[in-house]
């Protein structure tokens, strides 16, 4: 038995197929689901989502937003997400060394929320490349 899992973000469906087991990053930690999970409607944290496709684990970067799950159905909204097979591991550590140090001289309230969200989202997408390497 398998899940149709939809990843949707506002301009592209990153991915739509059949799988057998997800792992979801959400605001109040990681949920796994199998066939035939209970409903839940979830918010979706900025975090790795792990896909179990064709016998074989696959990584993709989300950056926030909701998911859906009923009746074997995913349906996953964000508001960005990269496979990790898909993202460059040297532009990642990049930016994620420029969001470090952005981070360290960022003053006032604003900038250091800024500045840790974009921290979040550039470790998320270096785990998301390591988790495949």
């Amino acid at each position: 038995m398998t899940l149709n899992l939809c990843v949707l973000t506002p301009n592209r469906i990153v991915w739509d197929s059949e799988v057998k087991e997800i792992i979801l990053s959400t605001n109040s930690g990681q949920i796994g689901v199998l066939p035939n999970h209970a409903p839940i409607a979830t918010a979706v944290d900025i975090g790795i989502l792990r896909i179990r496709f064709n016998d074989q684990w696959l990584t993709m970067a989300l950056m926030g937003g909701f998911a859906r799950i009923g009746n074997n159905e995913i349906t996953v909204l964000v508001n960005d997400a990269e496979k990790g097979s898909d993202i460059d591991p040297q532009e990642a550590q990049q930016t994620l060394e420029i969001a470090q140090a952005n981070l360290r001289k960022a003053e006032g309230k604003r900038q250091i929320i800024e500045a840790n969200l974009a921290l979040r989202r550039a470790r998320t997408r270096v785990e998301a490349v390591n988790a495949i390497s």
